[in-house]
């Protein structure tokens, strides 16, 4: 992994967008390791934010085309868990597309944007609200490292 990261790291933005990208999808990745690492080499901290945001969006949207396979069994498959799809269920709660805002949060994110995809939500406000969500989650993190 320590090596993934430093071929992400020599990308520069591309890498920390293609980083977000696979970490908002279905497979484990640190993108908030690697836009760390970009900022602490001095990248200009708006640009990795939007990168990160950017691809961390995609990613996110990933799942939610695979939420509206609607296979469980497929699901299943990817790694999802059936009591993180249920934990995201209960979470959403009929409250609709704007949950997704909460598409950033470990373990159950990628799980929402799954459910979200099942119920068929709104793709627009799905799109807007997971993305309102990861920039306020990269803005933290670039913020708390006092680069923003």
């Amino acid at each position: 992994m320590e090596l993934f990261n430093e071929f992400m790291l020599e990308w520069g933005y591309w890498g920390l967008f293609l980083s977000a990208l696979i970490a908002g999808s279905i497979f484990p990745m640190s993108s908030e390791a690697v836009m760390v690492g970009l900022l602490a080499l001095g990248l200009n901290p708006v640009g990795c934010v939007v990168a990160a945001t950017l691809g961390n969006t995609l990613g996110g949207m990933t799942c939610y085309w695979i939420g509206t396979l609607g296979k469980r069994e497929w699901i299943a498959r990817l790694g999802i868990r059936e009591e993180q799809l249920d934990k995201a269920t209960r979470f959403l709660g009929g409250r609709g597309a704007w949950m997704a805002f909460f598409s950033f949060l470990p373990t159950i994110g990628e799980a929402i944007a799954v459910v979200l995809g099942l119920m068929r939500s709104n793709r627009t406000i799905t799109f807007t609200a997971m993305f309102l969500g990861k920039a306020l989650r990269y803005g933290l993190i670039a913020g708390g490292f006092g680069l923003l």
